[in-house]
């Protein structure tokens, strides 16, 4: 929606700083990881180790065995929410967007819809829920079990409906840095000793989402949530809220007191893993990737690591290791000048140090190709 005329309009460069500074990717942060966590609204974590490279570009002193630490002891889940996507979660956070997006989980299952004629979902998700607090199940599990109740259904439909019918986690070792476990699920409930909170009013999210991701267009935190008809909430906010307008015109909320860097603060380069939040979180996503490099960081369905330089996408990366020593390729997308080049280089052996093993480290630059 366009904006009133009279709203000061926001240029992509101060956009871009002030959503670096909500992300933690201006400076590193000395915030805890688990407040961390929270104020990101979670990690995006399709593959288990993102969420740790998420952290170490945003958190000053960070270690993976920090993250590790709060998935063994409950306090983080890895747990379907945003968009039907796997995010590392705070079990508090887990409990509470789970029953905020269960609405747009149920919609989900129309697509299955053919697959899944002559299941009754409730009988589907009180024998799912039984099975998965006897003990965690793996999605082959629960496929043989539901097949049994229903063989003429789809089985893969069948597994589907139960992780959109119930708010299940990816029990430990998955998800634990440095160690290895197959996908096993249980309720949130039953691993975290705590029933689900009733479906909260999604005011307070929203004003989280634009402490971690503004300013913001509604369309925005629809896409980054997954959620329709937010329009009214942001109306009914709109008195405790500022307004501004983009380069093309689209109305942007945030709180007043939310930081808004200069838009020529520096920015450090930043090496972030493939679904990363801050390249997620918007409808339009120019404040971030530049319009010339969209679809340049993933292929189909697969992502890769990028690079932001200046605050924008400017590279995609690998990280390899072979005996003692870790590799960081890296694949620029434009050019970089010696003194960028240097920048990035010291940004990854601090990566490599903290994040791999090795006592060798090399930084690679290599002309653009698809890593797939």
């Amino acid at each position: 929606m366009a904006a009133k005329t009279n709203a000061p309009v926001l240029s992509i460069r101060a956009l871009n700083r002030a959503t670096l500074e909500r992300q933690l990717l201006l400076s590193r942060s000395a915030m805890p990881a688990k407040e961390a966590v929270a104020h990101l609204l979670g990690l995006q974590a399709q593959n288990t180790k993102p969420p740790y490279f998420q952290l170490h570009a945003r958190l000053d002193g960070f270690r993976p065995a920090g993250l590790s630490k709060l998935m063994e002891s409950r306090e983080t889940v890895r747990i379907v929410t945003l968009r039907s996507t796997i995010h590392t979660h705070t079990s508090d956070d887990a409990l509470t967007l789970r029953p905020l997006v269960q609405a747009a989980r149920e919609r989900e299952l129309t697509a299955f819809r053919a697959g899944l004629t002559g299941v009754d979902l409730d009988r589907l998700a009180t024998i799912s829920k039984e099975l998965v607090e006897e003990r965690p199940r793996t999605m082959k599990e629960l496929r043989e079990t539901l097949l049994g109740h229903w063989p003429d259904a789809d089985p893969q439909a069948l597994a589907v409906a139960a992780r959109c019918r119930l708010p299940l986690v990816q029990v430990t070792p998955r998800g634990l840095w440095g160690r290895s476990g197959q996908v096993a699920l249980t309720t949130a409930e039953h691993w975290l000793g705590r029933p689900p909170e009733p479906v909260p009013a999604p005011d307070g999210t929203v004003l989280r989402y634009l402490a971690a991701f503004g300013p913001a267009s509604v369309k925005d935190m629809q896409v980054w949530a997954g959620l329709t008809r937010l329009r009214e909430v942001f109306e009914r906010l709109r008195p405790r809220l500022l307004t501004f307008r983009d380069e093309n015109g689209v109305e942007l909320f945030d709180l007043p007191d939310a930081p808004r860097p200069d838009q020529d603060a520096p920015a450090p380069p930043r090496f972030l893993p493939e679904f990363d939040n801050v390249l997620l979180g918007h409808a339009d996503r120019s404040r971030v990737i530049p319009p010339a490099y969209k679809g340049r960081n993933g292929k189909g369905n697969q992502s890769y690591g990028s690079l932001l330089v200046d605050g924008f996408l400017a590279a995609v990366w690998r990280l390899d290791t072979a005996g003692d020593t870790a590799t960081v390729t890296v694949q620029p997308l434009g050019r970089f000048d010696g003194p960028e080049r240097e920048e990035i280089a010291e940004e990854a052996v601090g990566m490599m140090k903290v994040m791999t093993d090795a006592t060798a480290y090399d930084v690679r630059f290599a002309s653009f190709v698809d890593f797939g």
